[in-house]
């Protein structure tokens, strides 16, 4: 193997990376809609067609039926053919910027922990662009996996032994964790309340789990975070199913609705429609999404690249947050989700050559794994 021409290996590592792509448009697709992803085979989605293997080559494929289905013709998004080439591009500059022909063996394993976590932040990034989460799946999979890989490759964390790899592993998850939680109840503490403004004699829906808008529904889980949050209006017409009220103020949390001085158990409500111009309801700084996103980071990369990515992040997000009001998209930036941010950060961590770690309280263990 070793004797094999570096960019040999350049060539496979892109060629599995699409391969991998091709896995992950799969993940994007079917992870936030609660779909197996290794059942059925792959298909079309309008008209159900099962895509034979030499139809379903990584790059090659969407390029020659020029992104459309085989059989219906119907569209093919390009993000199936941008999602493998990042991915094979990804692998490619982990073998350029890790790998090591005398050392083949150990740049190897190096390599492919490096590129499963690449494969995780560019699921995550795709499906929190698209849905607005980053599912378990990657985030607690991840952790666990970071866990495993930094076992079974100490060199990761610049440990000489399984101990002091498990130990870095771990400190990296908890302090990712950690961080990003904090810095959501700071957020919660600081903007904690969101007022949404309506037309006048606009029309809201309390269904069993979520909060229906005109323009769109929001899951109760988002809104119900803590045992104190709660959404507040002014209805001048409330319906339920047995009665209805005039000029009210309502308050609905977890486990109360407050409608005028009457306390009802929401429990006992399956669906409640308001006609207001406006309500306030329960903010967060962050997901919870994001602070197991960061601990599957800190347990590949360790507590330092957790720290580096969040303050780096916060950096991006700004920076975007300015270009889109100077290009007049304000609301934009309202709309985009943080993960990506956090994702980019620890990419950038990952190909720095840690030259980035500028303060002491960053520096790693002298040891270095082998570039």
């Amino acid at each position: 193997m070793a004797s094999l021409p570096f960019h040999f290996w350049t060539t496979v590592y892109f060629i599995v990376g699409a391969m991998v792509g091709s896995f992950l448009n799969v993940c994007i697709h079917r992870m936030p809609r609660g779909m197996s992803v290794v059942h059925p085979p792959s298909h079309c989605p309008q008209c159900q067609f099962t895509i034979p293997w030499y139809l379903n080559l990584p790059l090659i494929t969407w390029l020659w039926l020029r992104g459309r289905c085989a059989k219906c013709a119907a569209p093919i998004p390009v993000r199936y053919f941008l999602v493998e080439l990042l991915t094979g591009l990804a692998f490619a500059v982990v073998w350029n910027e890790f790998g090591n022909a005398v050392a083949w063996q150990q740049t190897s394993l190096i390599g492919a922990a490096y590129c499963l976590l690449l494969a995780g932040l560019i699921a995550a990034t795709f499906i929190d662009f698209e849905h607005f989460i980053i599912p378990d799946e990657i985030t607690l999979g991840g952790t666990a996996a970071g866990v495993v890989v930094s076992l079974a490759i100490p060199v990761l964390h610049n440990a000489e032994t399984i101990g002091g790899a498990l130990k870095s592993s771990l400190i990296g998850a908890g302090t990712g964790a950690l961080i990003v939680y904090a810095v959501l109840l700071l957020g919660k503490l600081a903007f904690g309340r969101q007022k949404i403004e309506l037309p006048p004699d606009t029309r809201i829906y309390f269904t069993e789990d979520s909060l229906v808008l005109p323009t769109e529904t929001i899951p109760y889980s988002e809104l119900f975070y803590r045992g104190s949050d709660t959404i507040h209006l002014h209805a001048t017409n409330l319906e339920l199913i047995d009665r209805c009220y005039s000029d009210v103020p309502v308050r609905l949390s977890q486990h109360t609705l407050f409608i005028g001085g009457e306390k009802l158990d929401p429990t006992t409500i399956a669906q409640m429609e308001a006609v207001t111009d406006q309500l306030v309801v329960p903010r967060e700084a962050m997901g919870l999404g994001d602070v197991k996103f960061m601990a599957a980071i800190g347990a590949f990369l360790g507590w330092q690249a957790a720290v580096f990515s969040l303050l780096v992040s916060a950096v991006i997000g700004a920076i975007v947050g300015v270009a889109l009001i100077a290009i007049g998209k304000r609301d934009w930036s309202a709309k985009l989700p943080y993960g990506p941010y956090i994702a980019l950060a620890a990419v950038i961590w990952l190909f720095s050559g840690h030259a980035w770690e500028i303060l002491w309280w960053l520096q790693p263990n002298p040891l270095q794994p082998i570039r």
